[in-house]
Parts: C-alpha cells; sequence; structure tokens
C-alpha cells in the first residue's frame, strides 16, 4: 500500500475530515453495531473509525503501510499499531474475527495478493468489511483527500475482487453523499445531503463498504511461495 499517512492523519484533523469520518462511522456502526469480545484488525488508515468498537473488542489493532510511519493511536488507548508490507502481515493465521480495510484497496500495489494475506488472517467465520472509493462519485475525483488517491471502484469491481481472493459478498452499503466541500453552509448540512443522496442518487455516493465473508471451501492451494505455505481448513468437519 502506498498510502500517505501523515497526509490521511492531517485531513481528518480538518473540518471537512471530521464530517467524512462522522458520516462514514455512522454506516460502519450500523454494520457492525456490536464486537463484544472480538479481535478486530484495521489495515489501510483505520484509526479515525476504529474507536467505535473500543470498550466492545478483545483487542483491536491496526497496520499502516510500510514504509510509512504509523498513525498516532486515539489519546488514552495502548499504542496497537504498527507497520507491515501488505502482503506480508506479521499475525498467526485465523487470528481476527473483523478486519477493516480502509484507504487500503484503492493504492494497493498488489490488491489481490493482499486481500489473500487478509484471507489468512481472518478466521474462518470471520468478516472483512472493505471501504473504498466510488467511481461514479465526486470524492474519487478530488486528490486533495484521502478518496481521491488511487483507484477508485464500482461495487461491481469489488465483488469480483473479492471473489477472486476467496471472499464472497454478503452486504453492501454507501456513504458521503456530500459534496468534499470546506463550506460551513455545506457542512452544517451534511446530514441532509446523506439523505438525499441515497434516496434520489445512489450512484452518487463517495464510497462504497462491502463486507465479506471467507469462502472457505472454494479455497485452493495457490502457486505462490508464500501462499503455498497456508494451510486452509474448512469452517466445520462432515457429520
Amino acid at each position: 500500500m502506498v498510502t500517505d499517512t501523515h497526509a490521511a492523519s492531517a485531513f481528518y484533523a480538518t473540518p471537512t475530515g471530521a464530517m467524512a469520518a462522522h458520516l462514514l462511522r455512522r454506516r460502519l456502526a450500523r454494520m457492525w453495531p456490536r464486537l463484544d469480545g472480538m479481535s478486530v484488525l484495521g489495515v489501510g488508515h483505520p484509526a479515525p473509525f476504529l474507536r467505535l468498537w473500543r470498550g466492545q473488542a478483545a483487542r483491536i489493532l491496526a497496520v499502516a503501510p510500510a514504509p510509512n510511519a504509523a498513525a498516532p493511536w486515539p489519546p488514552g488507548a495502548a499504542n496497537l499499531v504498527c507497520t507491515a508490507e501488505e502482503t506480508a502481515l506479521p499475525f498467526a493465521d485465523l487470528s481476527f474475527d473483523r478486519v477493516l480495510l480502509v484507504h487500503g484497496l484503492e493504492v494497493a500495489q498488489s490488491a489481490r495478493p493482499m486481500l489473500r494475506e487478509i484471507w489468512r488472517v481472518l478466521r474462518d467465520d470471520g468478516k472483512l468489511l472493505v471501504v473504498a472509493p466510488n467511481r461514479t462519485g465526486l470524492w474519487a475525483h478530488l486528490d486533495s483527500t484521502p478518496f481521491g488517491q488511487g483507484q477508485p471502484y464500482s461495487s461491481g469491481q469489488i465483488e469480483r475482487l473479492l471473489a477472486a481472493a476467496l471472499f464472497r459478498v454478503e452486504r453492501r452499503d454507501t456513504a458521503l453523499y456530500v459534496p468534499p466541500s470546506q463550506r460551513r453552509l455545506v457542512l452544517r448540512g451534511a446530514g441532509m445531503w446523506e439523505a438525499a443522496g441515497r434516496h434520489m442518487a445512489p450512484r452518487l455516493a463517495g464510497v462504497t463498504l462491502s463486507e465479506a465473508a471467507k469462502d472457505v471451501y472454494a479455497a485452493v492451494p495457490s502457486s505462490g511461495t508464500r501462499l503455498r505455505r497456508l494451510v486452509f481448513e474448512p469452517a466445520g468437519s462432515a457429520v
């Protein structure tokens, strides 16, 4: 991944970034309202969003793209952030119940190998939630925000990419219908923009959210050196 962690942190410190984080957290909370006792991993630049599950999850970790410096953890929380290559996550197989990928897929240098690496560290009954810029939305065309970096995707493209990495999309959502503006009038009316956009212009969402499950029965050994070492096991045994 080539996410500019410092630039992303600076964006979320602005009024526009704070508004975008608030709107996205609302949608994330609808998809994953409670993660009690779970192990959660954030990949990319997840710090503005992982706070949703503090006090619920048993552990929360974040991986920032190497060679960037890891973004600071929210004040008052333990520093559980590390850097790693997108295709070499420093975790054992089946380590996490939930993985949030945000500001990661669109800037991945090797999207499918990265998703397969997430597949490896995700438990068989775990879920992956991908937040990615929508190619028909306004945010993907403004490079002054993290959503305007890299390759935007349609929901269909994300589904096909996930299927190729042995994931199965189960739910979708959208967010950021409000224009990427710094004007106070726009920021104050962000809620109205979101409500109107969802009903009147669904294709203009700034981001798509795709929740996917591991398709463990479709797993086959890879010809790649790293994946060839992995052991894929079905979720349960036949009776």
